[in-house]
């Protein structure tokens, strides 16, 4: 395991930055004095020591890998491991391409509204959630307005009704702090 390491200011502290996560032991590098060997084709070959794992893996021209160090035995496979490594890079690819990423956006009101922008912020809101995104919908409570957070619920809850049909409510209005927070999500079937 490699790691970087830089000095900062004029003190000598030294941080340390890992920089590659890969820790499987190979061929040399393992020193267990007994191993349950796999074979290249699937087949176990029994327990033997890591010397003679390493004949077999170079009589082959492949690499022994040390696939599952906290069994008794460890585990070690007979493999080409440079093959190994890149079909594993191709499949975290293939994964992190197919996961879909869901944000979440966030809808300010007050609790001295008026229809027109309360009809814009709705509206707003059913472009997010037609996105698939989910939303967080917040009241920012300021000095007297603290003394009347019922209203900022009252007006979280119609907020919530006029998207009844797009989205639903994941947490309820609830005042937090100096905050109401309300998070809705897009329902499955739109």
């Amino acid at each position: 395991m490699r790691a970087f390491c830089v000095r900062t200011f004029n003190f000598y502290f030294k941080r340390c930055f890992i920089i590659n996560k890969e820790t499987q032991q190979i061929n040399n590098e393992i020193k267990d004095k007994e191993l349950r060997v796999i074979s290249a084709t699937g087949e176990q070959l029994g327990i033997m020591s890591a010397k003679e794992a390493l004949k077999l893996a170079e009589n082959s021209d492949l690499d022994l890998v040390k696939i599952a160090p906290q069994a008794k035995p460890p585990v070690c496979k007979i493999m080409d491991y440079s093959k190994y490594r890149y079909e594993k890079s191709k499949r975290e690819k293939e994964n992190r391409k197919n996961q879909k990423q869901i944000e979440t956006k966030e809808i300010r009101l007050s609790v001295t509204i008026d229809i027109g922008d309360f009809n814009t912020k709705v509206n707003q809101a059913k472009k997010f959630l037609a996105a698939g995104h989910k939303l967080k919908v917040s009241i920012r409570l300021k000095g007297r307005m603290m003394t009347h957070s019922d209203l900022g619920v009252e007006n979280m809850n119609r907020f919530a009704a006029q998207l009844a049909e797009e989205a639903n409510v994941d947490k309820a209005p609830k005042l937090e702090g100096r905050q109401i927070l309300m998070f809705m999500s897009p329902k499955q079937g739109k």
